[in-house]
């Protein structure tokens, strides 16, 4: 008898043991960050036409505006960017760089029991591959809720620095550090005027993250590097930049494979952030020695 009931305990344990390693989900998010910033430097600019303006505008909200997949176990996900006919058909160099600077480009695999995640990244014709910890987010539990996707969320806040390489984060310098900035550049003598999209442009110190997660499904993952709460993120806004969930598949017919890339040099976060910056510095320094004649640094959108 003792016999029997172990095992159908067994017999259970490894059956809801498992389904946990079975079960899946998918996600739909999409992301839109606000470029009233650039707007702002764009209309500053009397050497610019306003329809030079509207086709900046519309390249620029194609690339701040994303749909990206999440697929998600247990123990790891993969987000990644939704593939478009369009997008495809205009996926140069130029294009590439771009994308993985505003959020897109690459597979993030993230292991939330391992505490591991790996990206894979093209920038400038070479492909790496980032590996490194999850950031440890200090999420601070809110008492606040909302319906997303008729699941019940919860809020929770956190404090983080943001990415010097990604545009998503680059804000408009106040006023004052602006006014500063246009004075020292009045004071030159006309041919060493230099005027540069960079010298408008900051990156702050730290943002302040609202995520509203569901515990309706107990997973600890959420968008991008997103993860630590108790349900799956739905919802993430760091004041400019919105990632909004708006569809969640649970257990779906066809199951996502879910591991990491394997593709590129492997690099370090904090490696790879140095070695875009410099050479962001790089194209400033460059752009610079012209006199400014092209305005400053340009950015291409096209291959």
């Amino acid at each position: 008898m003792y016999k029997l009931i172990f095992t159908l305990v067994l017999a259970v344990a490894s059956f809801m043991g498992l389904h946990a390693q079975e079960f899946q989900g998918m996600a739909v998010y999409e992301s839109k960050t606000s470029t009233s910033d650039f707007k702002t430097r764009m209309q500053g600019n009397k050497d610019m036409t306003p329809d030079m303006q509207k086709m900046i505008e519309e390249r620029m909200k194609k690339m701040f505006e994303k749909t990206f997949i999440l697929n998600f176990n247990k123990s790891a996900s993969i987000y990644k960017e939704e593939e478009k006919l369009e997008a495809a058909a205009q996926a140069g160099g130029g294009m590439r760089m771009m994308s993985s600077m505003t959020g897109g480009g690459g597979t993030y695999y993230k292991n939330v029991k391992e505490k591991l995640y790996t990206i894979d990244k093209e920038f400038m014709g070479k492909e790496f591959l980032i590996k490194d910890s999850l950031p440890n987010l200090k999420w601070k539990m809110e008492s606040e809720t909302r319906v997303i996707g008729g699941y019940t969320c919860y809020k929770a806040t956190a404090v983080k620095a943001p990415s010097a390489t990604d545009f998503r984060n680059f804000r408009a310098k106040k006023e004052e550090a602006k006014k500063e900035s246009d004075k020292k550049e009045s004071d030159k003598p006309a041919a060493e005027k230099k005027t540069n999209f960079m010298d408008a442009i900051e990156v702050p110190k730290e943002v302040t993250i609202t995520a509203w997660y569901t515990p309706e499904i107990p997973v600890s993952q959420g968008p991008e590097g997103y993860w630590g709460l108790p349900g799956l993120i739905l919802e993430v806004n760091d004041g400019k930049t919105i990632i909004l969930c708006s569809k969640v598949v649970l257990n779906p017919k066809e199951k996502a494979e879910i591991k990491a890339s394997t593709k590129g040099k492997v690099i370090s976060q904090k490696e790879y952030d140095e070695a875009v910056v410099k050479k962001m510095e790089e194209f400033r320094e460059m752009n610079q020695g012209r006199g400014g004649k092209d305005g400053g640094m340009q950015i291409r959108f096209g291959g």
